[in-house]
């Protein structure tokens, strides 16, 4: 049982803090968002952690847009329906990839400096791509670069107040209306309501439900979660990317190494030394992200070590360091110089194409609530997204959301003054909080990640079954409710997993390994009342 709130509270008894905006998280979708609203209203942008700390930051490879003059926006919105495995949606696509090059234009007229090459952007490779068209920044310091600038426009514009180290815990919601959220000030060590015309969740993914990720700590779902128990619509739970190339080192979080790697010319070897990826598709190394994973899974299963190898030992050193300093870098922190050595490498857990089911205006079922970025799902990516979409999306899709959302200030003000949130059916406890996450983590690994069957995820369904008995509890630490969510996560991926009986794209079942067309649909769950109810959605 899930319950409305994870935790009680009395409206009336609690600081109110009243916008016409409220932002909820400082990825570049949260950011990009919260600037085009700025030019209507005020807006306050709350983040958990610290300003940069997001997903966005730990972006390497790049954006993608079709710039170049043997590229267009039609070759772009093929590439990234193939990708999808069948599921994309062509309209939101298409959307994507037209309007590409004007927010390109934008972030470059606002600082973002992208590498150049002979005086002109430079573009790279990467899988499933027909042509060059990502660009970079910082080699490989793509996200870091756009959040910075951002960031700093963020911080400049008077009409945005941003609340560091604000935990949003729950939507505040009455008649399908969302008025704002319940959230927790870490600094204050006290609750807050946020209240605001419109609310915009821009929360970022769920990597941490995987031992093995490439996200940061903080993405934990929260978004989806707290959507969810407020009776919204989620979608395509089931179709988790894991990026087939991380650092895989003992006693080390595995660290991202960019698909613009293999777009340079890197070449993936089992621990015999043998090149493989021809065996398995024809693209190679350039293949699908999950063809890719499939295949490094297959080629660990088969030898008796936990890693392959990424080799970049062809390329010119000088070349390395200046393309990929982060990651340069990075292994040679951990013992490794990429420029000699082999790098090895395994797949992780990196992006949730699912997420709170949306219209192509970032509206979801609830009035009132929008969300964009990665915690959106609107069949954008599919079953599997192309790489170095996710960045464009969160421009385009961030500034439909704000376009829409600007609309809600030419309704009458709204009065929060009737609001009589009061809420107490939960208990005051505490939960061994590492050591739930751990279990979550290694049983989604286990019986939910690259490869998935009926056995394995009904036994994975009926052990966080029992935990939602975590869920009956109000809880004092954020990490303990970050937990609660992965459970809800979880949950309900593992659920969607069951229910698709097919193979499509980041969701591989080896119990039914074929594509099927009557799944050409989506899977929605959603909370009514006290009970769950699904439902397929015909593409």
């Amino acid at each position: 049982m899930i319950p409305r709130y994870l935790t009680n509270f009395n409206l009336q008894q609690i600081e109110q803090i009243k916008t016409d905006f409220l932002v909820i998280g400082s990825g570049i979708a949260g950011l990009y968002s919260g600037l085009k609203l700025a030019n209507r209203g005020k807006v306050r942008l709350l983040t958990k952690g610290k300003l940069k700390d997001c997903n966005t930051e730990y972006a390497q490879g790049g954006i993608a847009a079709a710039i170049a003059t043997n590229d267009n926006p039609k070759l772009h919105y093929l590439d990234t329906l193939r990708a999808g495995a069948g599921l994309t949606n062509s309209e939101a696509v298409s959307t994507l990839t037209d309007e590409s090059q004007e927010r390109i234009e934008e972030l470059i007229e606002i600082g973002v400096e992208f590498d150049q090459a002979n005086g002109e952007l430079a573009l790279t490779k990467e899988g499933a791509h027909s042509c060059c068209r990502v660009l970079h920044a910082g080699g490989d310091a793509t996200g870091a670069e756009i959040r910075k600038v951002l960031g700093q426009q963020v911080q400049k514009n008077k009409r945005i107040k941003v609340d560091s180290e604000i935990f949003a815990i729950d939507l505040l919601t009455e008649n399908n209306r969302c008025y704002g959220i319940l959230a927790y000030d870490q600094k204050q060590e006290k609750y807050l309501a946020y209240l605001a015309q419109a609310v915009i969740l821009a929360t970022g993914g769920a990597g941490q439900l995987y031992a093995k990720t490439s996200n940061p700590a903080i993405a934990t779902g929260d978004g989806i979660a707290m959507a969810y128990r407020a009776g919204v619509e989620v979608m395509d739970l089931e179709f988790i990317q894991f990026h087939p190339t991380t650092l895989e080192l003992a006693e080390r979080e595995n660290f991202l190494i960019s698909e613009a790697v293999r777009g340079e010319g890197a070449i993936l070897r089992n621990q015999a030394g043998k090149a493989f990826m021809t065996d398995y598709h024809h693209l190679a190394e350039l293949a699908p992200r999950d063809i890719v994973a499939r295949a490094i899974y297959q080629e660990i299963k088969n030898s008796s070590d936990d890693h392959l190898y990424l080799d970049v030992t062809e390329l010119d050193p000088n070349y390395i360091k200046e393309r990929f300093p982060t990651i340069y870098r990075t292994c040679l922190e951990a013992g490794v110089d990429i420029s000699k050595d082999y790098i090895p490498i395994a797949p992780a857990a990196h992006y949730l194409m699912g997420g709170v089911k949306v219209n192509l205006n970032g509206e979801s079922s609830l009035a009132g609530l929008f969300v964009c970025g990665e915690a959106a799902a609107m069949g954008l990516h599919g079953a599997n997204r192309l790489a170095s979409n996710s960045l464009l999306e969160a421009l385009v899709y961030g500034k439909k959301v704000a376009d829409r959302a600007a609309t809600f200030l030419d309704e009458p003000k709204m009065d929060f003054n009737w609001l009589q949130f009061n809420y107490d059916q939960q208990v005051r406890g505490d939960i061994p909080a590492e050591k739930i996450k751990n279990q979550i983590q290694s049983l989604m690994m286990e019986q939910a990640g690259i490869v998935r069957n009926e056995l394995g995820l009904k036994k994975a369904l009926a052990q966080l079954s029992k935990m939602t008995d975590y869920l009956k509890m109000t809880l004092l630490q954020i990490e303990e409710v970050e937990v609660q969510n992965l459970i809800i996560v979880a949950y309900l991926a593992v659920k969607a997993a069951l229910i698709r009986t097919e193979s499509r794209g980041a969701h591989y079942r080896s119990d039914f390994p074929e594509k099927n067309s009557k799944w050409n649909k989506h899977i929605c769950l959603k909370k009514e009342n006290r009970q769950e109810e699904f439902r397929v959605e015909v593409n």
